[in-house]
């Protein structure tokens, strides 16, 4: 079945379509919450329609993610004996995860009708206010699902992507909430701090509870955050569409092995290309 982006977006609650009071009025309030703390929320994004029509094209593929078990630390770096044991590049957890790489949907399917879909990257540009915001150029990473099963989260860590926006699909039973500690690494690593994120003792954490539909803007590369653990049997699915601040960006190939199991041509060709040197 063929979907038009009116039977996906809610644009009768969100006109992000037009300009008008109504879309003047969102961006100001998605500003304002990106402002405090780095992250904003849009309930029920989706249609109920589009929630179903994602969740389905989200099972029909979820079985081709790329299922891995590691420990990482929250940069995806190795080991560095040379630093302190208990500098945040040293510590290591547990990564249970699956993603299903951009490759997987299909252009006229609803996940690519959503991204593609009238206004909507001029909608988080502005959202964003960002001069310097493109795609994410990735083949396998610019428009992707994340599948977690019982058990499974996602350990602290940073995002390679500048600016990543994400849509609940579906959530597990229980567990799955989102914890961020906002902005934290704009303008320098601020180790001290993720360190005390890592052990605990940070007041600055938040937590999330998404629902399906709930489209998330989210400065990932700069707020440290993770996914807690799942209970139940039911899959939790995240679209995940990412953007950065430099044209012709993608991955590095050590990168999208872990997330995807695979490089392509273009991985290795792009490499050391990024313009900040954040450790990634």
């Amino acid at each position: 079945m063929a979907f038009t982006s009116a039977d996906l977006i809610d644009y009768a609650s969100y006109p992000i379509h037009r300009d008008g009071p109504q879309r003047d009025a969102l961006l100001e309030r998605v500003r304002a919450d990106l402002a405090r703390d780095g992250c904003a929320v849009i309930k029920r994004f989706l249609t109920p329609q589009g929630i179903a029509a994602l969740t389905a094209e989200a099972d029909s593929v979820a079985e081709n993610g790329h299922r891995s078990f590691s420990r990482t630390n929250v940069y995806f770096t190795k080991d560095d004996p040379a630093l302190p044991p208990d500098d945040p590049r040293r510590r290591f957890y547990d990564r249970s995860n699956s993603f299903v790489a951009a490759d997987n949907f299909a252009k006229d399917g609803p996940l690519r009708t959503v991204h593609d879909s009238e206004g909507f990257d001029d909608f988080i540009r502005d959202c964003l206010q960002e001069t310097r915001f493109y795609r994410y150029e990735d083949p396998l990473a610019d428009v992707i699902v994340n599948v977690a099963e019982e058990g499974n989260g996602f350990p602290w860590h940073f995002d390679t992507n500048n600016f990543t926006i994400t849509i609940a699909i579906q959530n597990a039973e229980g567990g799955g909430a989102f914890e961020y500690a906002p902005r934290i690494r704009e303008g320098s690593e601020n180790f001290a701090e993720v360190a005390r994120v890592l052990d605990g003792t940070s007041d600055k954490v938040k937590v999330l509870h998404l629902e399906p539909g709930d489209l998330q803007i989210f400065r990932g590369r700069y707020s440290l955050h993770r996914v807690a653990p799942l209970a139940g049997p039911r899959r939790r699915y995240v679209a995940i569409f990412s953007y950065v601040e430099e044209p012709n960006m993608v991955g590095t190939p050590e990168r999208a092995m872990q997330l995807y199991g695979r490089t392509l041509p273009i991985h290795h060709e792009r490499a050391g290309r990024r313009a900040d040197a954040y450790i990634d």
